[in-house]
C-alpha cells in the first residue's frame, strides 16, 4: 500500500500522522498527498528502541502488516492493522481482534488489492476514536 493509501484518513479533523516507514518506501514521506499532516521523525531513529519509543507517545498505530505492528502491540498500543486479502496465518480467519495483541484491531480487504473499503473502514473508526476522545 502507498502512503497515497492513506489520503481518505486526512480528512478527519484533528489527526495528525506520524511515518514509521523506514527504507525504500519513506521516500514517499517527503511528498504526502495533499491535506495529509505528516511528520518524519524516522531519519533519526537508528533501531527499534528509537521506534518504540516514538510509537510510545502516538495514541495510535495505522499499518500495513509490519515489525513495527508487532512491536506496537507489544507495547499495548492501540493498533489498526490493515490486512491484505490472503492475510498472513497470524492473524488468524474470521475475526478483527487478535489473541496476541489484546489492542490491536484487524480491517480486512474482502478482494485482493481492494484497499479502498479498508480505507473507509478505517476511517470511520478514526472519526469515532477522534469523537470519544474529544468529548
Amino acid at each position: 500500500m502507498t502512503l497515497a493509501g492513506f489520503a481518505p484518513l486526512a480528512r478527519i479533523q484533528g489527526v495528525r500522522f506520524v511515518s514509521l516507514q523506514k527504507g525504500t518506501p519513506a521516500r514517499e514521506a517527503a511528498t504526502p498527498p495533499p491535506g495529509l499532516d505528516l511528520h518524519d521523525p524516522m531519519g533519526a531513529a537508528k533501531d527499534f528502541a528509537d521506534t518504540a519509543a516514538i510509537i510510545a507517545n502516538l495514541d495510535l498505530v495505522i499499518s500495513v502488516d509490519t515489525a513495527v505492528v508487532h512491536l506496537a502491540g507489544a507495547l499495548g498500543k492501540q493498533v489498526f492493522l490493515l490486512d491484505r486479502y490472503d492475510a498472513c496465518w497470524r492473524w488468524l480467519s474470521g475475526r478483527e481482534d487478535s489473541p496476541w495483541y489484546p489492542t490491536l484491531r484487524i480491517f480486512r480487504q474482502e478482494r485482493v488489492g481492494a484497499w479502498g473499503p479498508v480505507m473507509r473502514r478505517v476511517a470511520g473508526a478514526l472519526a469515532d476514536l477522534r469523537a470519544s476522545t474529544t468529548q
